[in-house]
């Protein structure tokens, strides 16, 4: 395992490896993904593997553009528009799969349905033309661990699994794609994510409605109960800090405490907390945290998916 900067010959090499069937981590604008050929069923499991994740949770594939989406799954007429507003970008659309689509079953989890996203960062784009085929990217971490949004997050969870780590920065967004189920006319949220809700709304003209899933079976990444856990016990909502208990802050109004304290947006700015939420939580591990008080978020926008990466990351295990 090697962890490079993200220069032209250092993708070129990665998107070799991936030819190859090896793995390879590399930034988007969201987290880190640890990406492997999607039609290379073999490159898959490899995923699996690595991050121990478990065999019914299905994987998100990337592709350059919309048409290379469509060659995968068949895009509605919902899910054009969806498409149109917010590709490239933190969007991922879960659709029907194409007669013959090339990506692999395992990929998929067995089902009838692709998940696809066209990535903004430039470093995945040109890893995706490196590779000359559609990259399968969950986030770079072991399952059920906090996402990595930075390369040093991704050497730490996988170490000698991954063959080359490119390295191009922070992940800019720093929370996972918004995932839609756009099979049908009427689209439903998934997962939340880098697009709130409501731009999504607006798009569609429609209310969007937001699906809890098949327990055990989730249709999307990120769907089961317990998932970006850091090691400490964390309690949401909180107004005061209890004895033995460090601060994950948000906002300028902080509780009165003498103990340690992490601020995700001392200005109150949710896409900055965004941005930080799973470095902090990580941060919170390595200080030997072993619990934690998390002032209330708001749930708008943004928040959102913020308020859901916590109530999974605070479920007991």
């Amino acid at each position: 395992m090697a962890v490079i900067e993200a220069t032209r010959e250092a993708i070129e090499a990665a998107g070799r490896a991936l030819r190859e069937g090896a793995l390879v981590a590399f930034p988007t604008e969201t987290v880190y993904g640890l990406g492997a050929d999607a039609t290379n069923g073999r490159a898959v499991a490899g995923i699996f593997a690595a991050k121990g994740r478990p065999r019914f949770n299905p994987l998100i594939v990337h592709v350059p553009d919309t048409e290379s989406a469509a060659r995968l799954g068949r895009l509605t007429a919902a899910g054009r528009r969806l498409a149109a507003a917010f590709w490239p970008g933190p969007l991922t659309l879960v659709l029907a799969k194409q007669p013959d689509c090339p990506v692999a079953d395992l990929a998929t989890a067995g089902l009838d349905t692709v998940a696809v996203r066209v990535p903004a960062h430039p470093v995945a784009q040109a890893l995706l033309s490196a590779a000359e085929r559609p990259i399968v990217a969950p986030s770079a971490n072991r399952s059920g661990h906090v996402s990595p949004t930075t390369a040093a997050h991704v050497e730490a969870d996988l170490g000698a699994s991954v063959a080359i780590i490119l390295d191009g920065g922070p992940a800019p967004i720093g929370i996972e794609s918004t995932v839609v189920d756009a099979t049908g006319e009427a689209p439903v949220m998934l997962r939340s994510g880098g697009v709130p809700r409501e731009d999504i709304a607006r798009v569609l003209g429609q209310r969007v409605g937001v699906s809890e899933g098949e327990p055990g079976k989730p249709a999307s990444p990120g769907m089961l109960a317990r998932h970006y856990a850091p090691a400490a016990r964390l309690r949401l909502d909180a107004r005061d800090v209890r004895p033995g208990e460090t601060l994950l802050a948000f906002g300028s109004r902080v509780p009165e405490h003498s103990g340690p304290m992490l601020n995700l947006s001392p200005s109150g700015d949710l896409v900055e907390a965004a941005a930080n939420l799973f470095a902090a939580l990580r941060a919170l591990d390595q200080s030997g945290a072993t619990a934690v008080a998390v002032m209330p978020i708001p749930r708008e926008g943004l928040g959102e998916a913020i308020n859901d990466r916590l109530r999974r990351a605070a479920k007991p295990a």
